[in-house]
């Protein structure tokens, strides 16, 4: 490959890397073709961009951004795969499902996830547990909406229990 292809190819990975919230860096290589297969379906269908790329032109791509990779560095070896995602947690469930039915592939080498690195498979469950920006905003909509739902329900029933008393005393005289 040409120095100038190679700089182009530098720039789309860093590009791509930029454009998502989150990556993952995964083993494929021992995957055949129809689960290879079936993971790309299952990734287009779940908003993850899948790439195969070099080690090496990875690695120069990650020194090119801004942020601090070098715990990632020591993972690219092998063949490496890059799963990009907006949702933190997706390509961990993903994962999950797929090493759930083969127990070997795809193996998670190491993820950037919310500004923070994690390194090893045994990340993998941690990663499935990490809650969307979506699925928190939700969380906190729900807490703020309980008490008020509390008092609306409090202040329904004291307004039933008024009507029984007043109504109760009206049908006595």
């Amino acid at each position: 490959m040409k120095k100038e292809d190679k700089a182009l190819v530098i720039a789309n990975i860093a590009e791509t890397i930029k454009s998502y919230a989150g990556f993952y860096l995964v083993e494929t290589a021992g995957l055949d073709a129809e689960k290879t297969s079936a993971l790309r379906r299952e990734c287009f269908k779940s908003d993850i961009k899948l790439l195969v790329v070099k080690n090496t032109l990875l690695h120069k791509a990650l020194e090119s951004l801004d942020a601090d990779f070098s715990e990632l560095y020591p993972t690219l070896k092998g063949s490496t795969s890059l799963m990009c995602t907006n949702v933190g947690n997706a390509p961990a469930k993903l994962l999950k499902k797929f090493i759930g039915k083969d127990d070997t592939l795809p193996a998670l080498k190491a993820a950037y996830v919310e500004e923070t690195v994690y390194v090893g498979a045994n990340q993998l469950e941690a990663l499935s547990q990490i809650k969307s920006k979506n699925e928190l905003i939700a969380d906190v909509v729900a807490l703020l909406q309980s008490p008020a739902k509390n008092v609306i329900s409090a202040l329904q029933s004291g307004g039933n229990k008024l009507h029984g008393i007043l109504e109760t005393l009206s049908n006595k005289e």
